[in-house]
Parts: C-alpha cells; sequence; structure tokens
C-alpha cells in the first residue's frame, strides 16, 4: 500500500531551511542587539544555544532495559510504624511498585522518618510480601544505621530468600558526614565499617546493591549539575575502592554501588545530568578493567524546588521533573509530595505523588522509547558538556586524596557556595521564576492539609571529632517565604497585612501594565497591593491613598504619562505622609527629579525585589 507521503511529499513543496536563514530572520528580531543576547549558561558556566543541528553518530545511552518501566517508589516517612504501614499497603495496592523506607535521620528525611528499631521496621513491613517484585529502597542515615540490620533479620524471620527481595540498603556514611559537616570517624574509620556491613549483607544472600552515591546532597544545598555528578562520581569510586580492599572482587563489588540523582524541573538538564552519569560511570569501570554495566540510577524529585505558598504549583514542578528523569533512563522515581515542605503529607497529597508517575507511564507511555532524547543535538551537546566538565570536577576530587578529603579540604562545598550565591541573586532577582512564591503570588491561599505526628528522637551521634564545612538542605523559596510569614503575623496581630497603594496615573490603557507588574512585586513579599481607578488630580489621588489605609504607594503608568505627572503625584503623596513612594519601572534621566519630588525606590523587572521587599519591611517597622 503507498502512504499519503509517497504521492503528496508535502516538504518538496517548502524550500530547505538553512541555518542562515533563520541567522537572518533573527537578527530583524534582535534589532542590532548582539546574537549572545539568546545564548543561555548554567551555573557551571556552559553555553546553551538557541539553536543545534541534529547530532548524528550517536547511540543511545542504555539504562532500564527496552521498554521496562522504572520503578514507582512511594515515600513511607510517617513515626508512627502502624501509619506507615496502612500507608504502605494503601500504595502497593493503588499502583506503587516500590517504597522508599526513609528513617529518622537519614539524608532527605526532612525532620520526619520511620523509627529505626526492629519492633519498627517489623510494624512498618506487616502484610508486604518483600519476595513479590516490589522494589524496597533504605534512607538511612549514622543515627539510623542499624535499619539496614533490622530489614535482613525480619526478612530471615520471615523464611524469605534474601535473593528474591529486592532491596537497596542505602548505606552512605560520605552524604551524612557532607550534610553534617563533622564525622566523629576518619574515612579510614569509616571505610571497614561500611564494607563489613555489606559483606555481611552480601553473605546472607542479599544481591545488592548496598552503597549509595547519593548527589542529592549537592543539589538540596543548592550545587549544579556538574558538582552533582562529581560528587557521585567521588562517592562511588570511594565505595568501589573500599569493597575491594576488603576482598571483594572488583567484578561483584561492581552491582553492590548505585547512584541517586535529584531530578528538578529543568527538563533539558536534568535529561542530559542522568544521561551524563552513566556515560562517566562507564568510563570509570572502563578504567578499571570491568566490562560497563548500567548504573542502577534512584531519582527523587528536588527537595530544593519545592514552595510552602501555592503548593500545589509543586506538582506541576514534580511532573516535569518525573518526565525528565523517566525519559532519561532513571531505574526508580519517588516524587516528593507537593505539601511536604510544609509537614507530613497525608492521603491526597500522597496519591497525586503515585499518580503523578502512573500517568506518565501508563496513559503516556513514556517508558515505551528506550533513551529518545539519543540524536537530539541540544540535549547531546549538554550530557557531553556535563561529561567533560564533571570528569574534570571529579579529578580533582581525586587529587585531593578522594570524596572524604576533598569534603575536609572544602573542594565541593566552595564550588556550591559560588553557585548558590549566583542562585538566590537569580531568585531575588526574580531571573529563576518561583511560581506561586516569587511571582504570581496569591495572599487569599487556603490552609493546606498536612499530617500531625511527632518526629522520632534520635541520640546523637558520636563527637564532632573532624569538623569542616556542611551542605544542609535548603529551599530556593525560603527568603521570599520569610516575607510572606511576616505578613501572616502581622494579618494575625494587627487584622490587616501591610499595604501599598497602587497609586495609578492616566487611563487603563497607560496603568494596566505597571500596575499588574507591582501588584505581582509587592504580594510576592506579603504586601498587599490596593488598587485604584487613573488619576490626573494629585488632590484626588491623595484621597484615595488616604482611604485605602496603606502604608507605602507605587506610581504606576506609562513613560510618557510619568513624563507628565509624575512628580506632582509623588509630591502630593509625600505631603501627604506617606512614608515611601515607589516607581514602577527603571531610573530614567528624570530619576533626580522624581527623587526631588519625594519617590524613593523604583520596582521593574531585573531589579533585586527580595532586596527591595526587605527594605519595606525595614521602612515600616520603624516608622
Amino acid at each position: 500500500m503507498t502512504s499519503v507521503t509517497d504521492d503528496l511529499p508535502l516538504a518538496a513543496d517548502f524550500p530547505k531551511a538553512t541555518v542562515e536563514d533563520w541567522r537572518k530572520l533573527v537578527d530583524g528580531v534582535l534589532k542590532g542587539a548582539p546574537f549572545e543576547k539568546l545564548v543561555g549558561k548554567t551555573y557551571d558556566g556552559l553555553k546553551i544555544d538557541p539553536l543545534y543541528p541534529r547530532a548524528r553518530g550517536v547511540a543511545p545511552v542504555v539504562g532500564r532495559a527496552a521498554a521496562a518501566p522504572w520503578q514507582i517508589m512511594q515515600r513511607i516517612d510517617h513515626p508512627d510504624a502502624a501509619a506507615a504501614n496502612a500507608q504502605a499497603l494503601q500504595d502497593l495496592e493503588n499502583g506503587a511498585t516500590g517504597l522508599a523506607l526513609v528513617f529518622a535521620g537519614g539524608n532527605g528525611a526532612h525532620g520526619f522518618g520511620l523509627e529505626p528499631t526492629a519492633d519498627a521496621v517489623a510494624k512498618v513491613l506487616k502484610d508486604i510480601h518483600l519476595d513479590a517484585g516490589i522494589g524496597i529502597e533504605l534512607q538511612i542515615g549514622p543515627q539510623s544505621r542499624m535499619a539496614a540490620i533490622h530489614i535482613a533479620e525480619y526478612v530471615k524471620s520471615k523464611g524469605l530468600d534474601p535473593a528474591a527481595c529486592d532491596i537497596r540498603f542505602g548505606l552512605d556514611p560520605l552524604a551524612a558526614c557532607a550534610v553534617w559537616g563533622h564525622s566523629p570517624y576518619t574515612w579510614e574509620e569509616i571505610a571497614p565499617a561500611v564494607t563489613g556491613g555489606i559483606k555481611g549483607l552480601a553473605a546472607l544472600g542479599f544481591k545488592g546493591p548496598f552503597a549509595s552515591a547519593d548527589g542529592r546532597v549537592i543539589h538540596d544545598a543548592g550545587g549544579s549539575e556538574v558538582q552533582e555528578l562529581a560528587f557521585v562520581l567521588a562517592c562511588g569510586v570511594a565505595y568501589l575502592r573500599a569493597i575491594e580492599g576488603a576482598g571483594v572482587p572488583l567484578e561483584a563489588a561492581q552491582g553492590m554501588v548505585y547512584a541517586r540523582l535529584a531530578a528538578d524541573a529543568d527538563q533539558f538538564l536534568t535529561m542530559a545530568k542522568f544521561r551524563a552519569l552513566r556515560l562517566l560511570w562507564a568510563r570509570i569501570e572502563t578504567a578499571c578493567g570491568l566490562t560497563p554495566k548500567p548504573l542502577f540510577i534512584a531519582a527523587d524529585t528536588a527537595w530544593r524546588m519545592l514552595t510552602q505558598r501555592d503548593p500545589y504549583v509543586n506538582m506541576l514542578r514534580a511532573t516535569m521533573a518525573t518526565f525528565a528523569a523517566g525519559l532519561a533512563g532513571a531505574n526508580a522515581i519517588t516524587v516528593l509530595p507537593h505539601t511536604l515542605a510544609l509537614g507530613l503529607p497525608d492521603p491526597f497529597a500522597r496519591r497525586v505523588a503515585r499518580n503523578t508517575q502512573l500517568l506518565l507511564l501508563e496513559e503516556s507511555n513514556l517508558a515505551k522509547v528506550s533513551d529518545p532524547a539519543a540524536g537530539a543535538g541540544g540535549i547531546e551537546t549538554l550530557t557531553a558538556q556535563l561529561c567533560e566538565a564533571a570528569w574534570a570536577l571529579f579529578q580533582e576530587s581525586e587529587k585531593a586524596g578522594g570524596a572524604f578529603a576533598a569534603l575536609q579540604q572544602a573542594l565541593f562545598q566552595s564550588k556550591v557556595a559560588a553557585a548558590r550565591k549566583a542562585r538566590d541573586a537569580n531568585i531575588a532577582k526574580r531571573r529563576d521564576v518561583l511560581t506561586g512564591a516569587s511571582e504570581f503570588p496569591n495572599l487569599h491561599e487556603r490552609e493546606t492539609a498536612v499530617l500531625k505526628a511527632t518526629p522520632v528522637a534520635l541520640a546523637p551521634y558520636g563527637e564532632q571529632k573532624y569538623k569542616f564545612d556542611a551542605l544542609p538542605p535548603i529551599r530556593l523559596a525560603e527568603p521570599f517565604e520569610a516575607l510572606r510569614d511576616k505578613s501572616d503575623a502581622a494579618l494575625k496581630a494587627r487584622g490587616a497585612r501591610p499595604k501599598v497603594f497602587l497609586a495609578n496615573l492616566g487611563t487603563p490603557a497607560d496603568f494596566t501594565a505597571r500596575a499588574t507588574f507591582a501588584k505581582s512585586f509587592f504580594e510576592a513579599g506579603g504586601i498587599q497591593a490596593i488598587d485604584s481607578e487613573g488619576f490626573a488630580d494629585p488632590a484626588k489621588l491623595v484621597a484615595a491613598f488616604r482611604a485605602s489605609g496603606a502604608e507605602l504607594a507605587c506610581l504606576c503608568s506609562s513613560d510618557k504619562v510619568y513624563a507628565e505627572h509624575a512628580e506632582a503625584a509623588a509630591k502630593a503623596l509625600q505631603t501627604a505622609g506617606t512614608r515611601h513612594i515607589y516607581l514602577a519601572g527603571r531610573p530614567t534621566e528624570a530619576e533626580a527629579g522624581l527623587r526631588a519630588a519625594g519617590v524613593t525606590g523604583f520596582v521593574f523587572a531585573g531589579g533585586d525585589a527580595l532586596a527591595t521587599l526587605q527594605d519595606a519591611y525595614r521602612r515600616m517597622e520603624q516608622a
């Protein structure tokens, strides 16, 4: 049968598109601005061009088996073991194919987690068939390290074949050292304890993997993709060396280590990062004289991208992150529920987290194609750039003496601090937008439901004998949320939020754009914007300002109207006792005259919104 395209070659009717033709069109839009304006940069300084040719001669990156779905992992972190068991059973009955058992004190526990006792483990795993093909992943820390032994003992007590249980034990003391910034032991003392545990578990018949190289440490602290990849490589190699040094053949040690990465809402960088890790690890295996085998990579949607405000937007962020990690070949994905930054998620939040993956797998069929990004010029280029830069940083850590020594020398911490400083600046200026927090806030959102639970109290672990810079987890929205908290406190104490009066000048056509911008700008900091009709008469403007009950005012209009009326309006507001007068727009040659008339600040796209809002609170508190 002849296809439609054989009889009707539509493409033949159009001239062949060339890069030169595209550049001519782009130059016309840029109107003299440099082409580099369209070239983006990652926080590692990697260039992202606006257009890439098809990458030819590249093979797909081998990850999951062809058309195999990833494991749908669900966090089990309720401090009450019986409640955690009920959650686990419900998750498994409704589509989850794995359980991430998050123990108190573990990296990623975020304030909650299971009690690491034998009794709690038995209660959590009651009626769960560990040998029925489900994945189990332990997220533990030094204080909860015995949970791995309790799991193994539970399997033995039930008469199960350890080899039939798919358990990733999550031993990762290096991650704990990095997060805490201290250790009671040297690496030479830590390594034998870790390898002893691994050998003991392997001797019982568990197939592993046992040791986890956790990149979330870097991502949660505000680090970059290159830094995350290099840290995973450094930790993974440290564990491989330790296991081999304990007498385990390298071929056996190869399958005892797995990796965990954070997946965030930057789709292309997330895809490139996961693909890059597979290529980088294969390079390490080759250098070790091993035949490369696909590394098991677990993914968690990113903690740092979660917001407390407008938390439903977190559902969209998690969907993009899951989409990217799934397409890039992650073997298991855990979606952080959208309310986790507020507290322990309720059944609705857990259901959404679970169904996010089910929709992408069962309805969108994302797992049907292996590495669909293969050959895509942009992602292939990003993957190659990440590989090159991460390998160079990994080599630096090797020269420093390995992962633990690199932490002692602040190699990773200094680079994470620089990336976070740049990231914080872009968030403050709203170049990196946090929808619902730094942009498009909703001051009237309802309180979000979370569960009430008492976190497990753990005894301190060892003395802080060896200290270095810590990498604690952060959330990017925290500075803006702190201002919203101040607004909430004012509402609770006085019955009203801080207010800014939008002093609109002219007609709606003149002021609507900037008034809309100003409303979003101030309300991102919890300062309620009081809108108004357009004014030309300063006396009417002052009357409306006084009636609003606002402490601040912001002039909003077009540049043309500003030239005619802004100074008179500012003088009138100043005379009326306005504590602080802003103007929506960039400072121009008229700035001196406007400031003389009473304007004390300017709000505009690209300005430091966070600093402006913090200053506004200081002024209101001083009055």
